[in-house]
């Protein structure tokens, strides 16, 4: 009796897992509760083209393909201007230069298969750049992946190595939310690309994407009507509560701000050197800190600058405090060395330019770039992951009205022009 019992469970476990299975297939229970407005012409494409513009975006770049067309059309149409490229790269690249110059993210738009695989190399130099790029790509529908569908290749597994953030869009609810996060995450910490796919299904209106999914109406076949049963659930999962109200309006971004203690021993060394030398990286320019007011905290504190990368022009072109010639044996006079988002890679010969003798205060968003090499030819005393434009406003408004007595060092560079 035992035996039978333990079979009829074995039997009932088996029966509910596959009416279970079944029912996630074909949604039979789900239906019922389902919000999906068949008559609406919208589409998923309108949604994408909102959400950009209310984050601020005035331009994006793309060379056209069918994949995306609905949200080309729809950018078009609210006065978000297309620029079309003759190559993909040049679009990733052109987003890349928008994102350096206005400090928003850059967007590139670009088909699915060979035209994302034509950005590969843009995106990568948009990662090296920490440069805020959000590349929007078109995919097959979700469930025709695999198949062998128009361009479809897997391009998630191409672009997680070179992106910040990377997610796939199932459904037309799913569009608004997955965009915030990805234009936020491209704009926090060490701004760089994100990449988002929207399969071709997410994009056109629902009378479109039913007409093209392959339900055969007229058909007396069991299986046949079950696969109807299928591909139905399929495309109103796609549209449940599509038009849903949704906020729009960007998510907090999240930037690395020094603390108060660090503030205060950076003031400390500073207070007590009498050849200081700071050295600007790409990132002193990224926001929240306005150009033109860390200009005013260098020129108000007085110490002598190399700009680099994004940097360069920060102070102008006849700023008595900007250093450009002989860095290399600045770097060796100097008692205290700040690298305010330089990094110490080849353009600094790997940390090897540094002198042992020299205080030196590092302060990067990205830890590993905050101590890369210093495993070997350099040691920073105060090594600070954060903004470094923020840092150095703070250390100024901290210092108040102390003037640093420099007259005999800034003499040097004075004299170093000269010769």
């Amino acid at each position: 009796m035992s035996f039978a019992y333990a079979v009829l469970a074995v039997v009932s476990v088996t029966i509910v897992s596959l009416l279970l299975a079944f029912e996630k297939r074909l949604g039979l229970f789900k239906r019922r509760f389902r919000k999906i407005d068949v008559e609406s012409e919208r589409h998923g494409g309108q949604i994408v083209a909102s959400v950009l513009k209310a984050h601020g975006v005035k331009h994006v770049f793309t060379l056209c393909g069918g994949h995306i067309s609905p949200i080309l059309v729809a950018l078009d149409e609210i006065g978000v201007r297309v620029v079309d490229t003759r190559h993909e790269a040049t679009a990733v690249f052109a987003a890349d230069a928008v994102a350096r110059m206005s400090g928003t993210v850059g967007v590139a738009i670009v088909t699915a298969g060979p035209g994302l695989t034509n950005t590969i190399t843009a995106v990568k130099n948009a990662q090296m750049a920490e440069s805020p790029v959000v590349v929007i790509g078109g995919a097959a529908a979700t469930i025709l992946k695999g198949r062998g569908a128009l361009q479809d290749i897997d391009q998630m597994v191409l672009f997680k190595p070179l992106c910040k953030f990377c997610a796939s869009v199932k459904t037309v609810r799913d569009i608004v939310p997955t965009m915030k996060r990805a234009l936020m995450e491209a704009q926090s910490g060490t701004p760089g690309p994100v990449f988002l796919e929207f399969p071709i299904d997410t994009l056109f209106p629902y009378s479109t994407v039913i007409s093209e999914i392959g339900i055969k109406e007229t058909t007396k076949s069991i299986g046949q009507k079950i696969v109807n049963r299928f591909l139905q659930n399929y495309v109103e999962n796609i549209f449940d509560r599509a038009w849903s109200d949704s906020d729009y309006s960007p998510l907090p971004v999240k930037v690395p701000f020094p603390t108060a203690s660090q503030v205060n021993r950076c003031v400390e060394l500073i207070l007590k050197s009498e050849r200081p030398l700071i050295i600007f990286g790409s990132q002193a320019t990224l926001p929240p800190v306005p150009v033109h007011m860390l200009r005013k905290s260098l020129e108000r504190l007085g110490i002598p600058c190399y700009l680099g990368g994004m940097s360069r022009g920060l102070l102008g072109s006849n700023s008595p405090i900007q250093v450009k010639q002989r860095r290399r044996d600045a770097l060796k006079e100097a008692d205290l060395v700040i690298l305010a988002g330089a990094v110490c890679d080849f353009r600094l010969s790997y940390g090897r330019v540094l002198s042992k003798a020299s205080k030196i205060i590092a302060v990067n968003r990205n830890r590993i770039e905050l101590y890369k090499n210093s495993d070997m030819f350099w040691k920073p005393n105060v090594a600070i992951q954060a903004d470094a434009a923020s840092l150095v406003v703070e250390v100024v408004k901290k210092i108040g009205q102390s003037r640093l007595q420099l007259r005999c060092w800034m003499g040097q560079f004075i004299t170093r022009k000269r010769t």
